[in-house]
């Protein structure tokens, strides 16, 4: 069985930069059956016995397209016997999983699929679990992650080396990182290569089908044609600039130089992040710019639990009561063109101006709405059970409770959030959340209200 140079090549160079796979090697291919696995499992039978490498493919049946589901682990078991390949097939009810957990379909098959492999690994003896992501998932996985707002760690992309999330003792590996979707097709259509098609890449109801089939096309129309190129090398420079800020914060967790408020902005977030994660703290965003602006006070990362920064940055865990519901109140009057307000620990500044485009000059903590839509009489308070808000993007109002506990908000914390109202109890902005749908900025905007605010 033959295969094109190009790819060979690529994986070669990938498993030689990233010591994936050492000589003798046992690996377990993770084959699903579409077109990239299919030529993984190729590619390493094609390079397996110079090398000593033992061999063994993995399927896991999600059980999510019926027949289909069923027919790709047929594929994928023939292909195996007739290569010669040892094969370990799994299966799991997802949908019934995902409704257990409480999570998405897709959350819920990652989670199971990375357990079956796991297993499936220990049961071969492998060390390493090949997985067939490649050029073109690295970009979805960037639009993706850009527009939940992850950082440099998330922006970097898929390593080519990384621990198993079901078992860091087993190594995930992915040597077709350099190869193009396009090129692969091409090897599969000139080497009559089987494979099978996952109806499910087609629905725009999943998130990053929507970025493959309608954004990246659009972007590669409109503004860049070698999109794949520009991100990937984006991606390398935010990747190694994070891993300098990672550096940075390790040298100065330890030996506690320089001064703290003479580090760099990214610096200080890592050496926060670090220390929330030894404290057992979820260090969102949010949690660590409220820390890194304040010394002293104290911020609640869960119940009855809080943490505080020392001025010479370094975090101590303390106890406290457990936070009830606030049911403090302040009315503030949008009279005039500009105003400003104090409630909950916020200092807040407002200002009127005509049109609709918007403007974030002023950078973080500003916010711009529809000032008709928000009218002349606002509400400050806390969070109260049984708030229901629509945050812009979303169908139709949720409980605030489900919103902040996806953005995995803390309990406490979320006690202690901002909230706006209008006169008649609708809520328009949230501390930490996005706005709301119905006041965001529209070509029928006359007038917008720009909102800022900061710690006081």
């Amino acid at each position: 069985m033959g295969l094109a140079p190009g790819i060979l090549e690529k994986m070669q160079a990938a498993i030689a930069a990233g010591k994936l796979f050492d000589q003798g090697a046992r690996i377990l291919a993770a084959v699903s059956g579409g077109v990239d696995s299919m030529v993984l499992l190729a590619a390493l039978h094609q390079l397996a016995k110079p090398r000593g490498w033992r061999l063994t493919a993995a399927h896991f049946n999600h059980q999510l397209r019926g027949a289909a589901s069923d027919a790709d682990e047929r594929l994928v078991r023939r292909t195996a016997r007739a290569w010669k390949i040892p094969v370990i097939v799994g299966r799991a009810d997802v949908r019934a999983e995902a409704r257990r957990q409480g999570s998405s379909v897709e959350m819920a098959a990652r989670a199971l699929r990375h357990q079956f492999l796991a297993r499936a690994a220990r049961q071969s003896g492998s060390g390493v679990i090949a997985l067939a992501h490649h050029q073109d998932d690295q970009v979805e996985l960037f639009f993706l992650r850009l527009l939940r707002g992850a950082g440099s760690d998330g922006l970097a992309g898929m390593k080519a080396k990384s621990p198993s999330p079901a078992d860091p003792s087993i190594y995930l590996t992915r040597p077709l990182l350099n190869c193009a979707k396009e090129e692969l097709r091409a090897f599969a259509a000139a080497r009559k290569l089987a494979f099978s098609e996952d109806s499910t890449n087609q629905s725009l109801d999943i998130a990053r089908n929507r970025v493959r089939e309608r954004l990246l096309p659009f972007l590669r129309a409109e503004f860049q044609p070698n999109l794949n190129q520009t991100i990937l090398r984006a991606m390398d420079i935010v990747g190694a600039e994070g891993e300098a800020a990672q550096n940075g914060a390790a040298e100065w967790l330890q030996n506690a130089a320089p001064p703290w408020n003479t580090l760099p902005r990214a610096v200080q977030r890592r050496a926060l992040q670090r220390q929330l994660f030894d404290l057992g703290a979820t260090a969102d965003f949010d949690l660590i710019e409220r820390l890194r602006a304040t010394a002293e006070q104290p911020v609640a990362v869960a119940e009855g639990k809080y943490v505080v920064r020392d001025k010479d940055g370094r975090l101590r865990a303390e106890s406290g009561p457990a936070t009830e519901f606030s049911g403090a109140t302040q009315l503030v009057k949008l009279r005039g063109t500009s105003g400003s307000a104090e409630f909950g620990g916020l200092v807040f500044a407002w200002e009127k101006t005509r049109g609709c485009g918007a403007d974030f000059s002023a950078g973080l903590n500003l916010e711009q709405f529809d000032a008709d839509k928000v009218g002349n009489s606002i509400v400050l308070r806390h969070w109260q059970a049984g708030d229901r808000f629509q945050p812009i993007g979303a169908e139709a109002p949720r409980k605030l409770q489900d919103v902040f506990t996806n953005l995995k908000t803390p309990r406490a914390e979320r006690r202690r959030r901002v909230l706006a109202t209008t006169a008649a109890g609708e809520i328009f902005w949230v501390q930490g959340v996005r706005i709301g749908e119905k006041f965001k900025l529209r070509e029928q905007t006359t007038r917008r209200l720009v909102w800022r605010w900061k710690e006081r």
